[in-house]
């Protein structure tokens, strides 16, 4: 698959949010205003692109000749957990009120379940080095434009009426249903139409 294939693969078809519902727990709870939203989408995209890189480095140089690759699951975790201490290290002294507003939710990434995804599949789908670093930073944006696509919509329910049942998390879940039928437009079919 080409570059340009892997791109919109990842950002539109199989959006790790809005199709593959993987992320949810931050998606919902991280996306209440811009800014924290903003934030977390850049670090997931962080995460996602080195996690992508050094999971495929350590699964084709280490445990491939070792004979170790059943080892893969627990190492792309301890992978992506040192990531993640070092993101939230960073973000911590160089933006606090950021840190302040992701609260729990950036420790969460390390059990993202969509960081471990885009390693796993990145792994099995044979990609090479700069393959897997495009498919996880790709997937990172994709996760990012969910994120801020909903937190544009929660900005604007807040000050629209909105029927007392469904305010809060009720209509943000209404959202992303109503968001995830749009990204069901995006198929293969388009792909193979953009990339030929």
């Amino acid at each position: 698959m080409t570059y340009v294939g892997i791109i919109i693969t990842f950002v539109f078809i199989n959006n790790f949010i809005l199709t593959q519902f993987l992320g949810l727990c931050p998606f919902i709870g991280v996306s209440r205003q811009m800014e924290p939203a903003v934030g977390m989408g850049f670090a997931v995209i962080f995460v996602m692109s080195l996690a992508s890189l050094i999971t495929w480095m350590i699964y084709t140089w280490i445990l491939i000749p070792l004979g170790i690759a059943y080892l893969q699951t627990i190492t792309f975790i301890l992978v992506i957990a040192a990531l993640v201490q070092l993101v939230e290290m960073t973000i911590q002294k160089t933006a606090p009120p950021l840190y302040k507003a992701l609260g729990i939710y950036l420790p969460l990434i390390t059990t993202n379940c969509a960081v471990l995804g885009i390693a796993l599949i990145a792994v099995r789908s044979n990609y090479n080095a700069m393959e897997s670093f495009v498919a996880g930073f790709s997937a990172g944006v994709g996760f990012m434009l969910a994120l801020v696509l909903m937190a544009s919509i929660r900005e604007k329910l807040d000050t629209e009426w909105v029927p007392k049942p469904f305010r809060g998390v009720p209509i943000a879940f209404v959202t992303a249903g109503l968001m995830a039928l749009a990204f069901m437009a995006f198929d293969k079919a388009l792909l193979r139409n953009l990339i030929g």
